[in-house]
């Protein structure tokens, strides 16, 4: 059964063109790194998907199975990597557990983290240490955004013993914006026998991400943020030399090979000593988000025919305008003064005495929308944000600290 085709957009997607959020209430949406506001196109694939269940019922399976496929050699493009290579799980936490009480732990292996990790990349390696007696270490971040090289000589002296067994990092970072040198990363951990996972999610979608190129051996992302999709879908990514060691315990009825032959075919077809799959879509366990992959379907082909480069590109002249307007006004930036590890994320401290919290809902009563992780003040623009917002952001940030 074919899939339906992607509903064609009203407009076609331009740098710095908001035509597609025609219902987008902020005057200037700074919250990507959080969650994306929908689309027109996004939205109109969701209802597509709706409407055919809502008509059809279980005659859509089959077609949403082969969109999801059809999705599967999008991402695959956007990634740099096989489709083969990539399974659907229900979030960025689901993709880090499987790989997590996947692994073949060896005895006393080591965990290496960072410090000011989102929880999503720490919590579950620190419960897989208490499952299987390992030891997380976590490194600080100095010296990786200033082209000083010592974050990495830090990392290769804790590789150095030969018990780290896996790098966790996030490609970048969700306080500072920070964007990690993962394939120096992936260098360094394979030259001492260990392996790199990555948590993509505030990277994906913002900027290029070639995992293969990079040398990356465990990605996971989900679809809400820089991907623009809805919330509740996520992509895991292994590499292919690495599936085989992966141990398949989170598996199920979806997991194995020929898995709905005895729904559609003759007698006698119920088994349950069929294989499980050999390929990372072993991880889709049972009923899939039809409604939330037909979205992000409509929205990674927007971003394919923007282009990561061209998006990492508008973001950072989005961030040249602003940041030294807000520096000005007495905010410290934390923006890498290295260019290459620069993010969509532009993330500031406050001047002396300003509340986040509060100067976070003025800003919001002015329109201008803005997250405080951890006491920062973030900005995330993503593609529709135009280079003339950047004025008006500048005076609304004057505006509410003045008063």
């Amino acid at each position: 059964m074919e899939p339906l085709p992607l509903p064609a957009p009203a407009h076609r997607p331009a740098l710095g063109d908001r035509a597609l959020f025609g219902d987008l209430a902020a005057r200037s949406y700074l919250n990507h790194a959080a969650i994306s506001p929908v689309s027109t196109p996004v939205r109109a694939a969701a209802l597509q998907a709706l409407d055919d269940v809502a008509r059809h019922g279980v005659g859509t399976v089959l077609r949403w199975i082969e969109q999801r496929e059809r999705l599967r050699v999008r991402l695959g493009r956007l990634l740099g990597v096989a489709p083969e290579t990539l399974g659907y799980v229900a979030n960025t936490s689901t993709g880090v557990l499987t790989v997590a009480h996947g692994l073949p732990w060896r005895p006393e292996a080591q965990v290496l983290c960072f410090e000011g990790e989102f929880p999503t990349n720490v919590l579950p390696w620190v419960r897989a240490a208490e499952q299987h007696g390992l030891e997380v270490l976590r490194l600080p971040l100095d010296g990786f955004g200033d082209g000083s090289g010592s974050g990495l000589e830090r990392v290769e002296a804790a590789l150095r013993g030969g018990s780290v067994q896996l790098v966790a990092v996030s490609a970048v970072q969700f306080q500072t914006g920070l964007a990690m040198p993962l394939r120096a990363l992936a260098d360094l951990a394979h030259a001492h026998g260990a392996e790199l996972f990555v948590d993509g999610i505030q990277a994906v979608g913002a900027a290029p991400l070639d995992l293969a190129a990079l040398g990356v051996d465990y990605m996971s992302c989900g679809s809400h943020k820089w991907l623009m999709g809805l919330e509740g879908g996520a992509v895991l990514y292994v590499h292919p030399d690495r599936i085989g060691g992966l141990r398949k315990g989170w598996s199920s009825w979806l997991s194995v090979e020929e898995s709905v032959d005895f729904l559609f075919g003759e007698r006698d077809q119920l088994r349950y000593d069929r294989p499980v799959r050999g390929r990372t879509d072993f991880t889709e366990l049972g009923a899939q988000n039809a409604v939330g992959y037909a979205a992000l379907e409509a929205s990674v082909a927007l971003l394919e025919e923007l282009g990561p480069t061209s998006i990492a590109a508008h973001l950072q002249a989005w961030h040249d305008a602003v940041e030294p307007g807000l520096v000005e006004l007495g905010f410290t930036s934390r923006r890498a003064s290295d260019p290459t590890a620069r993010s969509g994320i532009l993330s500031l401290l406050p001047p002396p005495g300003v509340e986040l919290a509060a100067l976070a809902g003025a800003l919001g009563e002015r329109g201008v929308a803005v997250s405080t992780p951890d006491g920062h003040l973030r900005l995330s623009p993503h593609w529709p944000n135009a280079l003339a917002e950047c004025q008006l952001v500048v005076d609304v940030f004057g505006e509410t600290l003045g008063r």
